[in-house]
């Protein structure tokens, strides 16, 4: 089987996904490669927000606009850690490349400069990723646990939490309504 990247991309579960972590989730994929992938998931604000967060962490947030935000359910493992998908990517000590102009950080500069200066511009702050051995994501994929789409950045920090499941479903040209909780294979 040829593989499949699907750094970049918005999976989409579907509705037969009882799992509790990604029932009705929308998951950006910030890494895929034979290795396995790792996404987060970015339509669950925690009853958490950053002023809350920066407080546990011990950091001011004296910049404007920023202690409202939500903080994200980002997956099911390493819940205890924070993790930032931001545009512009930038340059952080601990920091994943995803496109030329997105990025997911996890260390602590990347707050320093939010709880300063409220840069970078847009970011998602979330608790915790996703994760997927090698084969796993493929596999699941092929058994129409998820509908991929290409990731659109508009949707990532243009929308509120609760509307980029919907628009991204709209990029398809679907809505939940019209998908099956049974797949059929001929």
């Amino acid at each position: 089987m040829e593989f499949l990247n699907l750094t970049h991309h918005f999976l989409i579960a579907m509705p037969a996904m009882l799992d509790p972590y990604f029932n009705r989730a929308l998951i950006y994929v910030c890494e895929h490669n034979p290795q396995g992938a790792l996404g987060v998931i970015v339509n669950r604000p925690l009853d958490l927000t950053l002023a809350k967060l920066f407080e546990k962490v011990e950091l001011e947030l004296r910049a404007p606009g920023v202690a409202a935000l939500p903080v994200h359910f980002g997956g099911p493992v390493q819940m205890d850690r924070g993790f930032v998908l931001h545009r512009p990517r930038g340059d952080w000590q601990s920091s994943m490349r995803i496109t030329d102009e997105v990025g997911l950080t996890s260390s602590k500069d990347i707050l320093v400069s939010i709880s300063v200066s409220g840069e970078p511009k847009d970011i998602i702050m979330m608790l915790g990723y996703a994760g997927w051995g090698a084969g796993q994501l493929e596999s699941e994929v092929g058994q129409n646990a998820w509908l991929t789409v290409p990731a659109s950045e508009e949707v990532l920090f243009g929308q509120p939490p609760e509307s980029r499941l919907p628009t991204a479903m709209q990029m398809l040209g679907v809505s939940f309504a019209q998908l099956s909780d049974v797949a059929g294979h001929a």
